[in-house]
């Protein structure tokens, strides 16, 4: 989120939101345990993801907003070693180059779902609002 308005002046300043939750990775040694222990604690299934949404398991439909929870073999990738927060963006150009610009990384750009590091090394992900996750 940013506050636009002019410095100082509270009255006048507005919280815009550049990004929303929008999906949280768990990567697992063994993904049938790790289905079972997330399908349990959210009591949701966790399908087989589609076309476009990677490999793996995820909550889909949750419906009013709620954020999506994934579940992948764990793997050597960036997003594969920890736990990942995706974040929904409207131009994900656009927020790639905000990354750097805030001082982030990104390690793994691509077209619709990209992976960065925040200014402190903390990984996160951002993905284009249409992706559909």
């Amino acid at each position: 989120m940013a506050l636009r308005g002019h410095p100082g002046d509270r009255r006048t300043a507005t919280l815009v939101r550049v990004a929303d939750p929008l999906l949280i990775e768990f990567p697992a040694d063994d993904a049938a345990r790790a289905r079972r222990f997330w399908e349990g604690l959210l009591e949701t299934p966790l399908e087989r993801r589609g076309a476009g949404e990677g490999a793996g398991w995820q909550s889909h439909g949750a419906g009013g907003g709620a954020v999506a929870v994934g579940v992948h073999e764990r793997g050597p990738g960036p997003g594969d070693r920890v736990s990942l927060p995706y974040f929904a963006v409207d131009d994900l150009p656009a927020a790639l180059e905000r990354v750097v610009a805030l001082g982030g990384e990104v390690i793994h750009p691509g077209e619709r779902w990209a992976v960065c590091r925040d200014s402190e090394g903390s990984p996160f992900g951002l993905g284009a609002r249409s992706s559909g996750a």
